[in-house]
């Protein structure tokens, strides 16, 4: 099995064939979900999140129906559950420094920096605009989108 390119990986996700299946169709689905039943699906961005992760850590244990007490709140349980799931915390968790994903590529490049656009310092001009064309396409009319240029 040939190891594939970051540019043939692009073309296999664009297309939906990489991986676990059809990426567009699995958010469109739950994202569509979300809006029909938000009681029972809670649809979260990486961004949204980043920008303020105190409110959505409220937001999903309010969602989960287990929302915090004020002494909760002022004791610091929302930071010390922050800090317990931060990207650094699970990047250095020794089941994700070693060993494959899926038998196909080693779990050290499951994580990388947690920064918003840093995926833009690993693609081509061309790169960028397939993806942001194709993100574009395959959601046009969903109300869903994402940031593609930095």
């Amino acid at each position: 099995m040939h190891e594939l390119t970051i540019e043939e990986t692009l073309e296999k996700y664009c297309k939906g064939i990489l991986g676990f299946g059809p990426t567009w169709e699995h958010m469109l689905g739950y994202w569509k979900e979300s809006i029909a039943n938000p009681n029972k699906v809670l649809f979260l961005k990486y961004e949204e999140l980043k920008e303020d992760v105190n409110f959505y850590v409220k937001r999903v244990a309010e969602f989960l129906d287990c929302p915090f007490t004020e002494e909760e709140e002022s004791s610091g349980v929302i930071e010390s559950i922050i800090n317990l799931c931060s990207l650094e915390k699970m990047k250095n968790l020794e089941v994700n420094k070693a060993g494959t994903f899926c038998g196909n590529f080693e779990k050290k490049y499951l994580f990388r920096k947690g920064e918003i656009g840093d995926w833009v310092n690993y693609f081509s001009p061309a790169m960028i605009e397939k993806l942001s064309k194709t993100m574009e396409e395959k959601l046009e009319g969903s109300g869903l989108s994402f940031e593609t240029s930095s």
